[in-house]
């Protein structure tokens, strides 16, 4: 597969991801108590949280029923004028609003393909974020996965006009893409069956981090659903848990960098199954679910 060259703009980050839940007050609950974000802003009906110096990581909105992945906002390189104008020569659909966030004033929103779910795309947050770092919270937004009924068409989406690049496939059903240095920033697994978010990902600093946060997670009441464990396509230390509507919650660690394009292959770790480990299609095997072995979960993997 080819890393695209000519994307009409280019992600850097994934910066945010929004929620939807009938008890806004439970799930900003379980993110400042559970998880250590910090709270930014919150109104009735809305609710900003934050892990980072940016103004919001995650957004909470009051609606009648749950959903997960209600809009993704992605920092992107270009300025947003020129970015405007080459997404609509490459054929989509552009808004533009100033109404989005408070960190936010200047945002383009494109549909993703099949789901419809909003796109922001933006140049930089703006506003208070966490100061520093406690023991507990979570470093960063580290991925969003999702279902889609045609896996080809959205990879060709996010490469092609969004910029990501292909890190790896597991056989013809999962495809990690990545925007910087990590692994990936975004995957999608191919389904008929589901639509919606798979899961959500948030990075721990190492194996010490990971521990005390999953004490903790302990100590509310909040159980593993899986792992502890390690992924083949992107080595990542992973876990999994359910937040209190029920969403699928992975903290990780260690996950393979990207770190010099040129050259393309991840930076080397001992763990690694292919030296130099480059990105591949992989088989639906105990060694790309879980490279530690251990038992698997089935609605983990049920597309």
């Amino acid at each position: 597969m080819t890393t695209p060259t000519n994307s009409a703009v280019n992600v850097s980050k994934v910066g945010y991801v929004g929620f939807e839940t009938p008890d806004l007050d439970r799930l900003v609950d379980y993110y400042t108590n559970v998880l250590d974000f910090v709270l930014v802003d919150k109104s009735a009906d809305q609710a900003y949280l934050t892990t980072t110096f940016d103004h919001h990581s995650v957004v909470i909105e009051r609606a009648e029923t749950k959903r997960a992945r209600s809009f993704v906002g992605y920092q992107i390189e270009e300025d947003l004028d020129s970015a405007e104008r080459r997404l609509r020569d490459s054929g989509y659909e552009v808004q533009r609003r100033s109404d989005i966030a408070p960190s936010t004033p200047d945002v383009l929103i494109v549909a993703e393909p099949m789901s419809g779910t909003p796109l922001h795309l933006y140049d930089a947050q703006s506003g208070a974020g966490a100061t520093g770092y406690t023991p507990l919270r979570p470093t960063k937004l580290g991925h969003v996965a999702a279902f889609t009924p045609d896996l080809k068409r959205q990879q060709s989406f996010y490469q092609d006009l969004l910029g990501f690049k292909w890190s790896d496939t597991v056989a013809d059903f999962f495809v990690f893409l990545r925007c910087n240095t990590d692994h990936h920033a975004a995957n999608f697994m191919a389904s008929t069956k589901y639509t919606g978010m798979h899961h959500v990902a948030y990075e721990t600093r190492n194996l010490d981090h990971l521990q005390s946060l999953l004490d903790h997670l302990a100590s509310r009441d909040t159980r593993l659903e899986w792992g502890p464990g390690r992924h083949g396509p992107g080595h990542n230390i992973f876990t999994y848990h359910r937040d209190p509507d029920g969403n699928n919650i992975e903290l990780f660690t260690q996950i393979d960098q990207m770190a010099d394009e040129a050259l393309g292959y991840f930076e080397p770790r001992p763990w690694h199954q292919d030296f130099p480990q480059r990105p591949k299609t992989w088989e639906a095997d105990i060694a790309a679910i879980n490279s530690w072995g251990g038992p698997i979960v089935p609605q983990q993997l049920d597309h």
